[in-house]
């Protein structure tokens, strides 16, 4: 098996790294990853500037842009062929409820999907508050259960422009009381802006607030994840809201 494997945390990113040895256990693995940190750059194609591909070492390439750059280039200058699948992560922290849409981590697999390839997004949900050091973040767990899931998925196979969002809880592999599907919830944030002054006596913002919780709801991803269950949603690239779509034209009939 061909595998391209990115992120948005950035070639050096722990998680990538964990991911990428498990990884290797399916097949070949490609890794083209930004050079620095990308979060919450939701999907974007670089079209205004130059981007550079630099070889890191074997099989881990750093790119100047976007995850969706990164799975581009990937495939038409790493690989130069489709790889079987594509994955993107680990992501440092979940991708849940509407992070979807601002997610790199998720941007690098669609990107993948809109190629017509077998792609999927991995985080893992950790506790930002609890400041738990980075070595002690379950990496592997998510690394684990994300080869368990693609195992699986390779043999039932699931739709074209589908791809498979997964989040892990951060705990260990004894911890996980299994896999579920779920839906996507819907998460709170304080939606806080800070403004600065800089020594300029010019104003600057900080723009991101807390996350305060989620709609509790049943079987969605963010009430799966907090009981220590892996979530899998499947995201289609086709958003149409299709009964609000037949009732617009039942009523301009």
């Amino acid at each position: 098996m061909k595998i391209l494997l990115s992120n948005d945390d950035g070639v050096h990113a722990p998680g990538l790294k964990i991911l990428y040895h498990e990884l290797k256990k399916l097949g070949t693995v490609k890794v083209v990853a930004p050079l620095e940190e990308k979060s919450t750059t939701g999907h974007s194609l670089t079209l205004h500037k130059p981007l550079r591909l630099i070889q890191m070492e074997k099989d881990f390439y750093g790119v100047n842009g976007s995850p969706a750059d990164c799975v581009y280039l990937g495939m038409k200058q790493v690989l130069k062929t489709m790889p079987d699948i594509v994955v993107s992560g680990i992501n440092r922290g979940g991708n849940l409820g509407q992070d979807v849409y601002y997610s790199g981590t998720v941007s690098a697999a669609r990107e993948g999907c809109i190629l017509g390839i077998p792609s999927y997004a991995v985080s893992l949900s950790i506790d930002f508050k609890s400041r738990k050091p980075e070595h002690k973040l379950n990496y592997l767990t998510a690394a684990k259960m994300i080869v368990k899931i693609i195992k699986e998925y390779q043999k039932k196979g699931f739709p074209k422009y589908t791809l498979l969002n997964v989040n892990v809880p951060d705990v260990p592999m004894n911890k996980v009381k299994g896999i579920m599907p779920a839906r996507q919830g819907f998460r709170h944030y304080s939606s806080a802006v800070l403004r600065r002054t800089d020594h300029r006596g010019k104003d600057y913002y900080w723009v991101g607030g807390q996350y305060t919780g989620f709609v509790p709801e049943a079987d969605t991803d963010c009430s799966v994840v907090e009981k220590n269950f892996v979530s899998i949603t499947p995201l289609k690239l086709d958003v149409t809201d299709m009964a609000f779509l037949e009732e617009m034209k039942r009523t301009a009939e």
